[in-house]
């Protein structure tokens, strides 16, 4: 994907943070890109700002949900013909020790971090082999890294790991490159953040725009399959 010019990307949870920082870099790059959310109105709020109604869909779709997520690929279709890249990266984060952490928070991480991203590759999986596309999930270090009062989030973001690593297996037999992105902290809006200048020591929503861009352009014989990334210096208190 060297020319990225009319490429076609689906990214859920693109109306802030890392999905709208990735976003933008690929419609700066000259592809086309269709971002979702639970909430039609705040999605097409985004949307405004990233490019034209010809670079730029707005989605409503609850990545929960895999009809919704079927419907989110369909529509792209529809519009654009074809679908080349797909970042799962919607997703929710409860933090309190385990024997504080409610059965609905449990349930709401499971079923957004670790069922989405399954539900957003089965419903793209079929357009992606016609492209020989390319598949990415939105992880942690959390995936990798367990810490007090992440019982929860770590198990998802565990999961996320194994599961897009074992996806990778099983589907680069038809030419789809597959990788997850683990990112340490993220000046995002995520848990209840309002990003600031004190954030600006973090890894910027843009910046892994740009590792995204990176393993586009990467040359197809090779596939950073597990991509770890931390801001380089941390916070100077």
């Amino acid at each position: 994907m060297k020319d990225l010019k009319n490429k076609v990307a689906y990214i859920t949870g693109g109306s802030k943070g890392i999905g709208l920082g990735v976003a933008k870099k690929l419609v700066e790059n000259g592809m086309k890109v269709a971002i979702s959310g639970r909430t039609l109105k705040t999605v097409q709020q985004a949307s405004e700002h990233l490019g034209t109604k010809d670079q730029v869909l707005a989605l409503e779709s609850d990545v929960t949900d895999h009809g919704d997520e079927e419907r989110a690929i369909g529509a792209i279709l529809e519009k654009w013909g074809q679908l080349d890249v797909v970042l799962a990266n919607a997703g929710v984060g409860h933090f309190a020790p385990v024997d504080e952490l409610s059965e609905s928070q449990w349930h709401q991480m499971i079923d957004t971090n670790l069922n989405g991203v399954f539900h957003t590759l089965k419903a793209s999986v079929d357009a992606l082999k016609k492209s020989k596309g390319y598949y990415m999930t939105l992880a942690s270090l959390a995936g990798t890294n367990f810490f007090a009062s992440g019982a929860g989030y770590n198990a998802t973001k565990f999961g996320v790991v194994g599961f897009t690593q074992a996806a990778m297996l099983d589907l680069r037999k038809y030419d789809i490159k597959v990788s997850t992105i683990m990112p340490g902290s993220v000046a995002t809006h995520f848990a209840g953040n309002e990003p600031s200048e004190s954030d600006a020591w973090k890894i910027q929503p843009e910046d892994i725009g740009e590792l995204v861009i990176d393993l586009l352009k990467m040359h197809p014989r090779t596939l950073p399959s597990k991509i770890e990334v931390r801001p380089s210096r941390p916070d100077k208190k």
